[in-house]
């Protein structure tokens, strides 16, 4: 099957996760993709085929003659898409020859490169986008299809010598539990790579240090006419919360290894309410003191308004991985290599994010992560090139011919 068309099947899937759900999966419609890649998996001829209880599955390319002492390396992807938008019945459309401007979605949106400057690196690239109703799961779609391209090659190509191969897919990812149960020693990779990068030529080993933030308050609803003294609005609580974070700390105003604070939530009433948010820092440092400044915010709302009122819960989610990959140079090296063998130009930058790459490095699976050519993630103007994709996949095939050296 051809790169495009096993995209265009994969993102027909709906697989959003829900960050609410208490079930891993989130969602059981995620195991129905995850399902079809098995059925897909054995049908290419690949062995050691297997879904467990929480939906991973995983698959093997048997390494070559001669190539079985080769360290053994993973490629790894995740299927769901972000809570953010819906992921259902999405309509890509295929944009050939793209000449580098602005693209109309539908009536109401348009995609214009005065707003998204980037695009112009894309002229001449075949382009996927959405229609302007959903988002179109590139990620990590794109990443699943480069993979299962990749290895479909392989399969067919026997006279490419490689050590042994293990690709494996994910759920939750974009709900921070992507690698919760998964089993790094069943999975049996030396070294690993996530393919859930962007821009072409993104080759990423350091992360955000993550946490999640949820401050629950408890107001006092009176009637506003009698309220002096007696009211606490629970909402305006949540917005004093809000001015004691520094403003030019928000994601909108921070780039490169700038941390910040971010509020992905807010609901409730005068009587009570809800506010989330993630805090990120790529300096384990500076991330320590960001949610200690967290803790004092809410500590002096509470000693204004009382302890009973304000009650932080704060949870780390995943740490910088740079720490764990750094230590084995050989799998940012071969990747560098890989990328200039096929024609693309390295850009070592941190990851504004985390991956399932920064959880399993720590797990003890280093595991960088490389680009896809998706753009713009979680929202309507979402867009893949399938010319970068198709370069993606170049560098899965130079990656695996790489390790047997």
């Amino acid at each position: 099957m051809e790169l495009k068309e096993r995209f265009l099947q994969y993102v027909s899937f709906d697989t959003r996760s829900d960050e609410n759900s208490e079930t891993f999966p989130s969602t059981d419609k995620q195991l129905v993709l995850l399902r079809h890649l098995v059925e897909e998996m054995k049908a290419l001829g690949l062995t050691e085929v297997s879904i467990d209880k929480y939906g991973y599955a995983m698959g093997t390319i048997p390494a070559t003659p001669g190539c079985e002492q080769a360290p053994v390396i993973g490629f790894i992807a995740h299927v769901d898409t972000a809570p953010d938008m819906s992921g259902a019945d999405v309509k890509p459309r295929v944009l050939e020859n793209y000449d580098g401007g602005d693209i109309r979605l539908n009536d109401q949106y348009t995609m214009r490169v005065e707003d998204f400057p980037e695009l112009s690196f894309f002229k001449g690239h075949t382009l996927i986008h959405t229609d302007g109703t959903t988002l179109l799961g590139a990620d990590d779609k794109a990443g699943v299809a480069e993979i299962m391209t990749a290895a479909e090659y392989l399969i067919a190509h026997p006279e490419i010598k490689h050590g042994k191969i293990r690709i494996g897919f994910t759920p939750d990812e974009e709900i921070g539990r992507g690698v919760d149960f998964f089993d790094v020693k069943a999975f049996g990779a030396d070294f690993a790579y996530t393919m859930d990068g962007g821009f072409e030529g993104e080759l990423e080993y350091e992360n955000f240090n993550a946490a999640s933030a949820k401050i629950e308050i408890q107001g006092r609803n009176v009637h506003p006419g009698y309220a002096k003294d007696k009211m606490i609005n629970a909402l305006q609580v949540a917005c004093e919360l809000n001015a004691l974070l520094p403003a030019w700390e928000r994601p909108e105003h921070t780039t490169g290894y700038e941390g910040f604070y971010h509020c992905v939530g807010i609901n409730g009433t005068v009587e009570q309410a809800q506010v989330a948010y993630i805090v990120r820092d790529h300096d384990a440092r500076k991330f320590e003191e960001r949610k200690r400044f967290m803790q004092s915010c809410v500590d002096l709302l509470a000693q204004k308004y009382g302890e009973e009122v304000v009650k932080l819960t704060l949870k780390d989610s995943y740490y910088n991985m740079r720490k764990m990959v750094e230590p084995h140079p050989q799998v940012i090296d071969k990747a560098v290599e890989a990328m200039r063998m096929a024609d693309v130009k390295p850009l070592i930058k941190p990851i504004r994010g985390g991956t399932d790459g920064a959880r399993l490095s720590f797990m003890g699976l280093p595991c960088p992560n490389i680009f896809t050519g998706g753009m713009n993630f979680h929202g309507r103007f979402e867009y893949c090139s399938l010319t970068t994709m198709r370069k993606a996949m170049q560098v899965i095939l130079n990656l695996a011919q790489l390790w047997t050296k």
